[in-house]
C-alpha cells in the first residue's frame, strides 16, 4: 500500500503526495513551511482548515436504535406473539420461559453492537498529548492536537510522535514502529528519500503518528494530521469493517424457516380440523398450543448458556471471550491468519547464534550453555563482553537480568550479562569515552578501564568492524584476520533471518588521542575482531506443537507479518510452517487483483511486508474463499485485519488497547497454543448448540406429526392443548437447558471442521432429527390409537399417549448427549445437571398424572405400573433408532476426516 496523504498547494493543502519519495526542499515548498516554521497566525489558518489533530470518531448509533434491532428476528417476533397469546390464555409459566429467551436475545446483541467507540478511544489513547514544535521563530510546547500540516516537530529519545513527519533532519534517530508494521527491530531513519511503492517498513525519511523514538534526534515538518495520518487510516479501517459471526446468520436462516413451516402447519392444522367438524375454539387453541409446542422457543436461551458455558471453560484456559458468539465461531475456523511479532514470537530480541575463530555455537541465554559445545569458551565470552559494553542498554527495576532501551543493546547486554561474560557492576561503571551508534557509519564505540588499562571496544554492522580489524582471537592468541571467512559466516547467519553485528576490541595505550574528551569520533582502526553475534525474536515456546495441533485438526496456519520476508520465512521455518512457496510480499500484493490474490492465497503459509490495509485485504480474501478465519495479532497494524476477520484474537499481555478492543477473544497469557485450546472448546460448544437443536427440533417434530395425523383421523385430538404445553415444559423447558452444560465427547480435535454450507445441523443430523421425530410420533400415535380401538376412555388414552412422549423425549436427550459416539459410551455421571433435570422432569409428570387435583384439570387419568412399564419401554425405543443411524453414517464421516488429514489443511472453499 503506498499511502499519498497530505500535500503541497504551498499552505498546507491536502492532495496526494508520496511524502517519503520527495527531496526535502521540495517537502518544505510543498507545504509552505520555512526553517523558522509557521507563524502562530497561519498555524491557526491552517487548524481552521484541516481540523484538530485528533482521531474522530463517527457519531454513535442512538441506543434504544441498537436495543430496537434486537427485535426484527423472525423467530423473535414468532415468539412474542406466542408470549402474548400465551399471557391472554393464562399459561404464564411458558409466557415467562418465552420471554426470558427474547430478553436474553436482545441482551446479547445490544452488547455486541456497543463495542464500537471503545476501539477508537483506544486508538485514540496513542495519540501523544503535547508536541515540542518551532512556531514564530522560537521553540514551544504545544497540546499535540493542534499540530497543523507544515509545523516544523522536534523529536527526541523517548517520544512519541505525535503526526505523520517528513524528517528534515535525522541524528541517530531510531523509531520503533512495531505496532504499525510489526517488525520488532527498530527502525534506522535519515532524510533521504525512497522509491514511492516503499511499503510503510521502509518509509526511513518519515516518522508516523503513533510510534516510538528509541533513541537519538530528529525534526521533522507535518505532513498529516488526525484523519490524514497512517494512524487514521487504520483508525477508519477499524470503524468501517466488521464480520458477522457465521453462527449468527445460521441461527437467523434455520429461524425463518422454522417460522414458515410451523406456521403454515399451524394453520394446515386449524383448517383441516375446521373442516372435519371440530369446534372452533378448541382448533384455535390448538393451533396455538403447536406453534408454541413446535418452535424450539428454548432455543436461544440455550445458545446464550451454551455459549456462556464455553465462557467460563475458555476463561478457565487463559482465553477471554468478549463477545458470545465469537465462542462458537472460533470452533469453525479453517484458517488462522496470525501477525507474527509478539504473537508467534516473543517480541523479545534474543541473541541465538554466535560464530568465532572456534567456529558457530547455539546460545542458550537461559542457562548459560552453548547447545553444540556446553559451556562457552574465553574467545566467545571476550565477544560477548564487547557487545555487552559498547551498549546503552539499562537493566529493569524488577529484574537486572532484563535491559531496555534498544532492542539491539537489550539483547547483546542480557545475553553477556546471563552467561557471566561481564558482570551488571561493570556495565554500570561510566565509559572513559562514548560514541553512540551512528546508523550512517554503522558502528558504535565506547572506551572501558580495565585492570588500568584503557581498552577500545566496538560493535556494528560486519562488513564495517571487519574493515577496522587486522586481527582476529583465537583460543590460542591472535592472528590474521581472515575477512572472507568473517562475512562468509555473515551470510550465513544471515540466511537463518538473523540480525548480526559484530564485535571487536583494542587495547589503547594511556597517551592516546582518544582519552582526551567523552566523545569519540571517526572509525578507529588496527583493531582485533572478536566475533559474530545473530539475533532473532525467538518463537515462543509451544507454538510449534500448537501449529501440528491446528495441523492435525484441519486447520490451516498463514503467518501474515509486516516483518522483512526472509526474517518471515526463518521463523516460518522453525515453526513447522511449509515455507516451499516463497512469501507473499505486500509489493506483490498491490499488483494482484482478487482473482489472482485468491490463487496465491491458496499456496502461500507466510505474507510479509505487508501493512494494514494488506492484512485486511488477505484476511477479506481468505473469507472469499469460503473460509472461517481467525486473525491473531497485538500491534495497532493488526486491528483492521482484527476487525474483518470472522474472529479476531488478540494478545491480553503484550497486545496494544488497540488490538484488545478489536478483538473478540483476548489470550491472557499471550500463548498461541492456547488458540488450540480455544478453537477445541469452540467446538465443543458448537456441538452443545447442535446437540440442543437436534433435541428440540426432533421432538417438535414429534409434536407436530402427531397432532397433525391425528386431526385427519376419525379420533378424539390426541391432546389437548394444554397437554401439548405441558408436554412442552417437562421436555423442551427443563432437560434442554441441563444439555447445554454437556462437556466434549473428547474428539474435538480429531475431526475436521464443519462444512460451512451445513447449517447448524449437518445432512447426518437432519436425517435423524427427522428419523427420530417421525418414530416419536408413530410410537405416541400407535399406542394412542390402540387405546381408542380398545375402547379405553379419551382421558386414559391421552394419559398413555402423553406419557410415551414424555418419555420418548427423555431418552431422545440422552441420544443427543453423543452426536458420534455411541451413548453407551458415555460417562452417565458426566452432566449430573441433566440427570437431575431428567428426574425432575420425570417425578413432575407422574405427579400430573398420578395426583387428582392436577390431572383433572389437564384431562388426565392415573396409570397403572404396567401401563407405565409400556410407555417407558415403548419410549426406549428411539434410542435404537439414533444409534443405527450411527452406525450407518459412521464410514462416511471416518473418510472425511481422513481425507482433510492427510491433506493437512482446510481446503479453501470448504
Amino acid at each position: 500500500m503506498t499511502s499519498f496523504r497530505t500535500s503541497g498547494t504551498g499552505d498546507g493543502g491536502v492532495t496526494a503526495v508520496a511524502w517519503h519519495a520527495l527531496e526535502v526542499p521540495d517537502v518544505l515548498d510543498r507545504v509552505g513551511a520555512g526553517t523558522t516554521g509557521l507563524t502562530s497566525e497561519e498555524a491557526t489558518h491552517r487548524l481552521e482548515r484541516h481540523g484538530p489533530n485528533r482521531l474522530e470518531a463517527t457519531d454513535a448509533t442512538a441506543a434504544w436504535r441498537v436495543l430496537l434491532r434486537q427485535f426484527r428476528s423472525p423467530l423473535v417476533l414468532f415468539l412474542m406473539v406466542c408470549a402474548a397469546i400465551t399471557l391472554v390464555q393464562g399459561h404464564l409459566v411458558d409466557t415467562a420461559a418465552i420471554t426470558a429467551a427474547v430478553v436474553l436475545n436482545a441482551a446479547i446483541g445490544f452488547w455486541q453492537e456497543r463495542k464500537a467507540e471503545t476501539e477508537v478511544r483506544a486508538l485514540q489513547s496513542l495519540a501523544s498529548p503535547t508536541a515540542r514544535v518551532r512556531r514564530d521563530g522560537h521553540v514551544q510546547t504545544i497540546d499535540s492536537a493542534a499540530l497543523v500540516p507544515g509545523d516544523l516537530v522536534h523529536l527526541d529519545s523517548g517520544d512519541r510522535v505525535p503526526a505523520d513527519l517528513r524528517l528534515i533532519e535525522a541524528v541517530s534517530l531510531r523509531v520503533d514502529e512495531s505496532m504499525l508494521t510489526g517488525e520488532s527491530l527498530a527502525t534506522d531513519k535519515d532524510t533521504d528519500p525512497v522509491a514511492p511503492e516503499a511499503p510503510t517498513g521502509d518509509r526511513t525519511g518519515m516518522a508516523f503518528s503513533g510510534s516510538l523514538v528509541s533513541s537519538g534526534r530528529a525534526t521533522g515538518v507535518v505532513v498529516g494530521t488526525g484523519a490524514g495520518t497512517e494512524l487514521g487510516a487504520i483508525n477508519e479501517l477499524v470503524q468501517d469493517t466488521a464480520a458477522a459471526a457465521p453462527l449468527t446468520a445460521l441461527i437467523h436462516s434455520m429461524e425463518r424457516w422454522i417460522g414458515l413451516i410451523v406456521g403454515i402447519s399451524a394453520l394446515g392444522v386449524f383448517a383441516a380440523g375446521l373442516a372435519l367438524g371440530h369446534d372452533v375454539s378448541l382448533m384455535f387453541r390448538t393451533a396455538v398450543a403447536l406453534v408454541v409446542s413446535a418452535i424450539p422457543e428454548a432455543l436461544p436461551v440455550v445458545l446464550t448458556v451454551a455459549m456462556s458455558v464455553g465462557v467460563a471453560r475458555m476463561a478457565r484456559r487463559n482465553a477471554i471471550v468478549r463477545h458470545l458468539p465469537s465462542v462458537e465461531t472460533l470452533g469453525s475456523t479453517t484458517v488462522i491468519g496470525s501477525d507474527k511479532t509478539g504473537t508467534l514470537t516473543q517480541n523479545l530480541l534474543t541473541v541465538e547464534r554466535l560464530w568465532t575463530t572456534e567456529g558457530e555455537i547455539a546460545v542458550d541465554a537461559a542457562t548459560g550453555v552453548g547447545a553444540d559445545t556446553g559451556r562457552i569458551s574465553a574467545v566467545a565470552e571476550s565477544a560477548l563482553r564487547a557487545g555487552a559494553l559498547t551498549n546503552e542498554a539499562v537493566p529493569t527495576r524488577d529484574d537486572p537480568l532484563r535491559f531496555t532501551g534498544d532492542a539491539v543493546d537489550a539483547a547483546m547486554a542480557a545475553v553477556a550479562v546471563r552467561l557471566g561474560a561481564v558482570t551488571p557492576n561493570e556495565r554500570a561503571t561510566a565509559p572513559v569515552a562514548h560514541m553512540p551508534y551512528e546508523p550512517e557509519l554503522g558502528f558504535s564505540q565506547t572506551i572501558r578501564r580495565e585492570g588500568g588499562r584503557p581498552v577500545l571496544y566496538v560493535k556494528g554492522a560486519p562488513d564495517a568492524v571487519s574493515a577496522m580489524c587486522s586481527s582476529m582471537l583465537t583460543a590460542g592468541g591472535t592472528t590474521t584476520l581472515d575477512r572472507a571467512a568473517v562475512l562468509a559466516a555473515n551470510e550465513a547467519l544471515g540466511s537463518k533471518g538473523l540480525r548480526v553485528l559484530a564485535t571487536a576490541r583494542r587495547e589503547l595505550e594511556d597517551g592516546d588521542p582518544r582519552l582526551a574528551g567523552d566523545t569519540l569520533e571517526g572509525a578507529p582502526e588496527d583493531l582485533i575482531f572478536l566475533g559474530l553475534e545473530g539475533m532473532t525474536d525467538p518463537p515462543r515456546p509451544g507454538v510449534q506443537e500448537a501449529i501440528a495441533g491446528c495441523r492435525s485438526a484441519g486447520i490451516r496456519v498463514v503467518m501474515i507479518t509486516g516483518d522483512h520476508p526472509a526474517t518471515a520465512a526463518a521463523i516460518a521455518g522453525r515453526l513447522g510452517l511449509d515455507t516451499g512457496t516463497p512469501p507473499l510480499t505486500g509489493a506483490e500484493i498491490a499488483g494482484l487483483d482478487d482473482a489472482m490474490l485468491r490463487a496465491r492465497l491458496a499456496d502461500a503459509t507466510v505474507a510479509a511486508r505487508v501493512s494494514p490495509q494488506d492484512k485486511m485485504r488477505i484476511v477479506e480474501q481468505l473469507m472469499a474463499m469460503g473460509n472461517v478465519v481467525a486473525v491473531t495479532g497485538d500491534g495497532v497494524n493488526d486491528a483492521p485485519a482484527l476487525r474483518v476477520a470472522s474472529i479476531g484474537v488478540a494478545m491480553g499481555d503484550s497486545g496494544t488497547d488497540v488490538a484488545r478492543e478489536a478483538s473478540d477473544i483476548v489470550l491472557t497469557d499471550d500463548d498461541f497454543s492456547t488458540i488450540v485450546h480455544a478453537v477445541e472448546e469452540g467446538r465443543v460448544t458448537f456441538a452443545t448448540i447442535r446437540k440442543a437443536t437436534f433435541f428440540l427440533l426432533s421432538t417438535a417434530i414429534a409434536a407436530l406429526l402427531a397432532v397433525a395425523v391425528n386431526v385427519f383421523t376419525d379420533s378424539p385430538l390426541i391432546l389437548l392443548p394444554v397437554q401439548m404445553l405441558w408436554a412442552n415444559l417437562v421436555t423442551s423447558g427443563i432437560q434442554v437447558i441441563a444439555l447445554a452444560f454437556e462437556p466434549g465427547e473428547g474428539d474435538e480435535l480429531e475431526v475436521p471442521p464443519r462444512n460451512l454450507g451445513e447449517g447448524v445441523l449437518d445432512a447426518p443430523m437432519w436425517w435423524r432429527t427427522a428419523l427420530s421425530g417421525v418414530w416419536i410420533a408413530v410410537v405416541t400415535l400407535v399406542v394412542y390409537e390402540r387405546a381408542i380401538w380398545d375402547g379405553i376412555e379419551t382421558d386414559h388414552a391421552r394419559s398413555l399417549a402423553l406419557t410415551v412422549l414424555v418419555a420418548a423425549s427423555f431418552f431422545q436427550v440422552m441420544n443427543a448427549r453423543a452426536l458420534r459416539r455411541s451413548v453407551f459410551t458415555l460417562n452417565p455421571l458426566a452432566n449430573p445437571l441433566l440427570l437431575a433435570a431428567t428426574a425432575v422432569a420425570a417425578c413432575l409428570q407422574v405427579m400430573v398424572v398420578s395426583w387428582p387435583v392436577l390431572a383433572g384439570p389437564m384431562g388426565l387419568s392415573a396409570l397403572s405400573p404396567g401401563e407405565w412399564v409400556l410407555c417407558v419401554a415403548v419410549g426406549a425405543t428411539v434410542i435404537a433408532v439414533s444409534e443405527i443411524h450411527k452406525l450407518a453414517v459412521a464410514p462416511a464421516a471416518r473418510r472425511r476426516a481422513a481425507a482433510i488429514a492427510a491433506a493437512g489443511v482446510a481446503a479453501p472453499g470448504r
